[in-house]
């Protein structure tokens, strides 16, 4: 960061505090992960100067050969890694490439069918104050009361009564495998387009920890972060007899010049998920998340659906007599780092929540395993369990930086000394 200190030390500054606090807390948001150091150069290369309107061998802008090159092998390693059909990679975000999926598929006022935004979807799933619930007619689906997984009788009926243009499986908040050959079955019977968002899971999926949805799913969306373990972005996927709808869709129906930059990140990010190493890499996040799930568990904190089967963790902080928010307050004192949540059927406003969502993508990275998970499954339970007591935070803070600065952060400590990072 030498020439960035020197002609802007007020930014500098601002991103080695970042470094440092990165190093020294749990990441523990299921939505967020470490990109290695070559993404990372990736995203700063200068393709960031490059406008590419267009799509390999047409472009609105000259000067594109590389560019071309660039975003073909970002292509061809998408399609490879998840085994589809077809590949965009130019979305710039989850909701750039959500929308892009509605507009391939459906028209301004048509049914779509997705997961209760309360219950574990997405802003973009249909929420009223999103341009997905303002532009179309969302229907929404839930989890059981009793077992709290989607429920595919009441999905089906749902779907014979609304006759959806789409049904979007895929969620943000949910800790079970997903039916993608039931979810197909709907979706065959009446006609539908089946969307997956499979933006939380990518990594799983291409780790072979999750069934994939490529094999059932008309059209499939994600970031490029989370368990991907990439940049800041997106892409979809589709079968081939969608290619053109889909990519007309993306440009120039919902954007413009795509950000090279963040292509050539993606590229690099798919290359390193195709090695043999990520598929160990997503089995040990499935593990830690169970043992992490057990030991809170056994420490008094209920989980929804009792327990998970992916990289998330969903806790109902009622069991230990408080709000989402009132946790999620307690452990950033004490260094670890979640995000408060909805559960089924909360009872508490969104802003609030009774739950508290808690992932294993990025303490994996850093090469925590399962004992490293019962450890901080007791830090939590303690904060939890006194969250007003000023000397538990505290104490446990200073026990997780000192525990956290043993475990290298991809892109951060495997790229400068750790005592530049401690200053």
């Amino acid at each position: 960061m030498g020439i960035l200190a020197e002609r802007d030390p007020e930014v500098a500054q601002i991103i080695a505090d970042e470094e440092r606090r990165q190093v020294e807390t749990l990441e523990m948001i299921a939505s967020e992960n470490y990109a290695s150091a070559a993404v990372l150069e990736a995203t700063g290369s200068v393709f960031t100067n490059k406008y590419a309107e267009g799509y390999p061998g047409k472009r609105y802008y000259a000067g594109n050969v590389h560019a071309d090159r660039l975003e073909t092998l970002a292509i061809e390693r998408a399609k490879q890694l998840f085994g589809a059909d077809h590949a965009n990679v130019q979305p710039t975000s989850g909701a750039e490439a959500n929308m892009a999926a509605y507009l391939a598929f459906a028209e301004p006022g048509d049914v779509i069918m997705g997961l209760e935004l309360s219950q574990g979807g997405h802003l973009t799933h249909g929420s009223p104050v999103n341009f997905s619930g303002k532009l179309y007619r969302f229907v929404p689906y839930a989890v059981d009361r009793e077992t709290e997984v989607i429920d595919l009788a009441q999905v089906a009926r749902l779907a014979r009564e609304h006759r959806p243009k789409i049904i979007v499986a895929g969620y943000t908040a949910y800790p079970r495998l997903i039916d993608f050959a039931g979810f197909a079955e709907i979706a065959r019977e009446v006609g539908a387009i089946l969307m997956v968002d499979m933006s939380h899971i990518a990594g799983l999926v291409a780790g072979g920890v999750h069934p994939s949805p490529v094999p059932y799913a008309d059209v499939i969306t994600s970031t490029t972060h989370k368990t991907l373990r990439g940049p800041r972005g997106a892409m979809a996927l589709c079968k081939a007899e969608h290619a053109e709808r889909l990519d007309k869709a993306v440009f120039p129906g919902t954007q413009g010049g795509p950000h090279l930059h963040s292509i050539a990140a993606k590229a690099v990010a798919f290359g390193e998920a195709l090695k043999p190493e990520f598929k160990e890499y997503a089995r040990r996040v499935v593990e830690n998340a169970k043992v992490l799930a057990e030991e809170l568990q056994r420490g008094g904190l209920r989980l929804v659906s009792g327990g998970t089967d992916n990289h998330l963790i969903l806790a109902d902080c009622t069991s230990k007599g408080i709000s989402g928010l009132k946790a999620q307050n307690a452990l950033q004192g004490a260094g670890i780092i979640t995000n408060r949540n909805t559960i089924p059927y909360d009872t508490r406003p969104p802003y609030v929540g009774s739950g508290l969502r808690l992932g294993t993508p990025a303490l994996t990275s850093r090469g925590m395993g399962p004992d490293e998970m019962r450890q901080i499954a007791r830090w939590i339970l303690q904060v939890l369990d006194d969250p007003d007591g000023d000397g538990v935070r505290e104490r446990v803070r200073g026990e997780v930086a000192e525990f956290a600065r043993a475990y290298p952060v991809p892109g951060i400590t495997d790229r400068q000394p750790a005592a530049t990072l401690r200053a």
